[in-house]
């Protein structure tokens, strides 16, 4: 069954293309891993809340926008086995963004529909 790492995280807006850049060499890297899909998001529509929200939760400043992704695995033993090699082997990568406010988590597959 499926393995989905989730994550969100405030980036400068001002910092795109050094983001863009980063998603482009971690994209690579997490497939050669074994992971079968990386997705990454862009807020556009993401508002403030009142007791909650995800700019809240990312502690989000001024001039940042909250961005989203996901990766899929094949499974949860794939998906450790390639986090384990990546924390191993993968040349580090200076972040665009605070890795601090970063927000992530493995996650079970509960259910998929698809049109």
């Amino acid at each position: 069954m499926a393995y989905y790492d989730i994550f969100i995280a405030p980036i400068h807006a001002d910092k795109r293309a050094d983001y863009d850049a980063f998603l482009k060499a971690s994209h690579e890297m997490i497939l050669g891993y074994g992971a079968t899909e990386v997705v990454d998001l862009w807020g556009d529509d993401v508002n403030d809340g009142k007791l909650t929200s995800l700019p809240m939760a990312v502690k989000l400043e001024a001039g940042e926008v909250v961005t989203a992704g996901y990766v899929i695995w094949p499974s949860k033993d794939v998906r450790d086995a390639g986090w384990e090699k990546m924390m191993s082997e993968a040349p580090e990568m200076e972040m665009p963004f605070d890795g601090k406010r970063m927000i992530f988590g493995g996650f079970s597959e509960l259910m998929v529909s698809r049109g």
